[in-house]
């Protein structure tokens, strides 16, 4: 049989056509997973603010997260496993919770989507920064860099699924180098401190106020942003081959993957740094390049550097490829303005307009950059956004296996009875990371910093959420969509 017209077939009953051609393989989609999660982006995102909060045992908060969104993955496996169509998160929630908050779910994602983009392009360029020059970095230049990482990916992404490809593949060959090779020398050849070390706070609870337990929070609320990114792969299933296997497939093997080269990673630097204090006191402020560069000579500053920095640009990458499948998705079904536009798939069988559209808000937001506060702003609510996102598919999903109205043994991914209570524990760690992250805390905010960064997440948040629901109230996007013989009746609803 035909996989390709299979493929195709199964598509149409949803009522869509094959406008993206099917070139990904299995380890491509794994590769796109990969490289959206990014063990380096992830853990040098995470570990600083960890050792301040929690010192040498905030590898536990690590811990916690994983298994945590280990259930969230697995609930995302089920649901991409049925519903192979690229859109993810929306399509999901469009037809098991109808399409008024298929709508506001696809509004946040996209707006959290972009966040994403405009933190790992703001992030990386520190590192760009780096491999040229060792003066302070200004504002303007910091926003300059940024800008030029977002070009990059987006003029890669539009050359086609082929080049992007290769780029992956050369991103995550950096991230072994960076993150599994270096952690396995410093376990081996620089281990300074014993495993007892993994236990003490070396006194970083004086950051929290005194108390053990809210600094363990207050790091667990950071520890959640290594662990996102992994429903990326279910944003290309209709460019992946046979999906329904493919796809969620790729999507738990690169989660555990990134999550062992992160916890990997985490306990080497903790092992190895020779004065762990300095890191919980701030003296120290960049944990994993003070103990790689101290223990492999001054030599390996620049060719480190250098790999961090491929796998920062291959997050990007992978970030511009799932955004823009995920705008073309939204404008397909006309839920935005100008939906004709922005779901054109151009002569690489890619949706180009999308790709740049995104882009340009990625690097506007990048102006926020000018302000480190408003930066500041911008990076809390990439991870929030996100957990309002899986809290929501959680619930959605869990409320339709019980009422009847998703059989998840239809898809390729059967579970079972275990998948009612992975899924019940989703969302029981869903509601209470949620809550975490979005806690106002002074510590998370700069110095400087004024009650508007205390108050981000929910700020923002909420704002988002008010146009949201404005927009479906005036424009009802949901009246829009496209009829098909598998979704009238959820439609309906």
């Amino acid at each position: 049989m035909d996989d390709t017209r299979t493929d195709a077939g199964e598509l149409a009953e949803y009522g869509y056509q094959q406008e993206l051609k099917r070139t990904l393989s299995a380890w491509a989609v794994f590769a796109i997973g990969f490289a959206t999660i990014s063990p380096v982006v992830g853990i040098y995102a995470v570990v600083q603010l960890g050792f301040v909060f929690a010192g040498p045992a905030w590898i536990w908060a690590v811990v916690v997260a994983f298994l945590g969104q280990l259930l969230v993955a697995t609930v995302y496996a089920e649901l991409s496993s049925q519903f192979p169509m690229t859109g993810g998160v929306y399509q999901w929630v469009r037809r098991l919770g109808g399409p008024r908050l298929g709508w506001l779910v696809g509004w946040i994602y996209l707006a959290s989507a972009v966040a994403s983009l405009t933190t790992v392009a703001y992030l990386g360029a520190s590192w760009l920064h780096m491999l040229f020059s060792d003066r302070p970095l200004s504002p303007t230049t910091h926003v300059l860099l940024g800008v030029l990482f977002v070009a990059v990916a987006l003029g890669i992404n539009l050359l086609g699924v082929n080049p992007v490809k290769h780029f992956l593949n050369a991103g995550i060959l950096a991230e072994g180098v960076a993150s599994i090779a270096v952690s396995a020398f410093l376990l081996l050849f620089a281990h300074h401190n014993g495993f007892g070390i993994l236990f003490e706070t070396l006194g970083a609870e004086a950051a929290s106020g005194g108390s053990v337990l809210a600094g363990f929070l207050t790091c667990l609320a950071v520890a959640g942003w290594a662990f996102l990114g992994f429903d990326a792969t279910t944003q290309v299933a209709e460019e992946t081959a046979q999906p329904r296997r493919s796809v969620p497939r790729a999507l738990l093997r690169a989660y555990l993957f990134v999550a062992f080269t992160v916890l990997l990673t985490g306990l080497a630097v903790t092992l190895a740094l020779r004065r762990p204090e300095e890191a919980v006191s701030g003296a120290t402020a960049d944990p994993v390049f003070t103990a790689v560069t101290r223990e492999l000579g001054g030599w390996s500053e620049k060719p480190f550097i250098l790999v961090v920095l491929i796998a920062f640009f291959a997050c990007a990458i992978s970030i511009q490829t799932y955004i823009g499948r995920a705008v073309y998705a939204f404008a397909r079904d006309r839920q935005l303005p100008f939906s004709p536009t922005l779901a054109t798939v151009g002569p690489r069988q890619i949706p180009y307009v999308s790709l740049i559209a995104t882009a340009v808000l990625a690097g506007l937001g990048l102006l926020l950059g000018l302000n480190g506060n408003a930066a500041a702003t911008l990076i809390a609510f990439g991870s929030g956004g996100f957990y309002f996102i899986f809290l929501t598919v959680a619930v959605v999903a869990l409320v339709a296996r019980l009422s009847g109205r998703w059989n998840p043994s239809a898809g390729r991914l059967r579970l079972g009875r275990p998948g009612l209570v992975i899924n019940a524990l989703a969302v029981v760690w869903l509601l209470f990371e949620a809550i975490n992250i979005a806690w106002p805390r002074a510590e998370l905010a700069p110095a400087d910093g004024s009650w508007i960064q205390v108050w981000a997440v929910v700020l923002v948040f909420s704002a988002l959420l008010v146009a949201g629901l404005v927009y479906v109230m005036v424009v009802k996007p949901h009246t829009k969509l496209p009829e098909s013989p598998t979704t009238q009746k959820a439609e309906a609803l």
